[in-house]
C-alpha cells in the first residue's frame, strides 16, 4: 500500500469533529457532505470510487470499486481534499449525529478493519473502501445491518464515527461477546462475526430488544457504541408531535407555546 500520511487532531467530546493535517500534495479522502471547514489552497475533487490503487487505475478498476460502494448503500462518489499550498493545511470533518470519531491506523491492526457501512467518516489517500461479505447466510436475511458491511484496507489512517459513547473491548481467542446488531461499530478482520436468534418466543416478543444479535467471537478487538443512530431516530420520531402515545403535551410551556404558534396540531 502507498497510502498518504497524515496527522489529525480530535475536538469536542459528544459532537466531535476531527481536524487533518496535511503537507503539501497530501490527500484525504471522506465521504460526501462530511465537510465541515477547510483552509483555503485547499482542491476539493469528486471521484469514482476511494482513489485507492487495490482494482488498478483503468477504469474498470474504478467501475469495481464504485460498484462495491453501491453494494454498502453509499453514494457512487468520494471527495477528496488535497493540499496544493507549499505550507501545513487543515481540514476538518464532522460526525452526522452525536457521538465519537474512532481514529485508528490501520498498520497497528493487520490493516484490515470491518465496520457498519455507515459510520466510515474518512481516511489518507491510499485507503481501500470495499465491502465485506459474510460466509453465513443468516446474517443477511436477519442481520438488521446486513450482511454486507464496509472493509477498509490499507496502511494508514482512517476515521469512523458512532453514536454515544464508544467501549473498545479485545477478545481472547475463542471468547464470545453478544451484542445488539445495531450497537457494533467495527471490529478487527481476525474476529469471527455471525448472527443468532435470541431464545425463547416471550423474551423476543416482549423483551423490548430485536429478535437477533450479533457473535462476536476472538481473537480481536471489537468497538461498540452505546447510542446507534437507528435507536436514537426512533425515540425521535416516536415523540414527535402528532405521534400516537408522544408525550409533547407535557414538555415545557414555552415549547408548546412555540409549538401552538407554528400551527402545530396539539390533539
Amino acid at each position: 500500500m502507498n497510502n498518504h500520511e497524515i496527522d489529525y487532531k480530535l475536538y469536542g467530546d459528544d459532537m466531535q469533529f476531527v481536524e487533518v493535517e496535511l503537507d503539501p500534495q497530501e490527500t484525504v479522502i471522506a465521504e460526501a457532505g462530511s465537510l465541515m471547514m477547510m483552509d483555503d489552497q485547499i482542491r476539493m475533487e469528486t471521484i469514482f470510487g476511494d482513489g485507492s490503487s487495490s482494482h488498478g487505475s483503468g477504469i474498470m478498476g474504478k467501475l469495481i470499486g464504485a460498484g462495491k460502494r453501491v453494494l454498502t448503500g453509499e453514494s457512487l462518489f468520494m471527495t477528496t481534499f488535497t493540499n496544493e499550498g507549499s505550507g501545513k493545511k487543515h481540514v476538518s470533518f464532522a460526525s452526522p449525529y452525536p457521538g465519537k470519531v474512532i481514529p485508528l491506523d490501520l498498520s497497528e491492526i493487520d490493516g484490515k478493519l470491518i465496520c457498519q457501512k455507515d459510520s466510515f467518516l474518512a481516511a489518507a489517500k491510499g485507503v481501500s473502501v470495499g465491502i465485506e461479505f459474510q460466509r453465513r447466510i443468516g446474517i443477511g436475511f436477519f442481520g438488521g445491518e446486513g450482511f454486507i458491511m464496509q472493509k477498509l484496507e490499507g496502511d494508514g489512517m482512517t476515521f469512523v464515527h458512532a453514536g454515544g459513547t464508544i467501549h473498545k473491548r479485545e477478545l481472547a481467542p475463542g471468547e464470545v461477546l453478544r451484542v445488539d446488531t445495531g450497537c457494533l461499530v467495527a471490529m478487527t478482520g481476525s474476529v469471527d462475526y455471525n448472527i443468532e436468534f435470541v431464545k425463547g418466543i416471550k423474551t423476543a416478543l416482549f423483551g423490548g430488544e430485536g429478535l437477533f444479535f450479533a457473535t462476536l467471537r476472538g481473537p480481536g478487538t471489537v468497538w461498540i457504541q452505546s447510542l446507534p443512530f437507528s435507536r436514537l431516530a426512533s425515540r425521535v420520531f416516536a415523540s414527535a408531535p402528532g405521534r400516537p402515545g408522544s408525550e409533547s403535551k407535557g414538555e415545557g410551556s414555552i415549547a408548546g407555546g412555540l409549538f401552538d404558534l407554528l400551527g402545530g396540531d396539539r390533539r
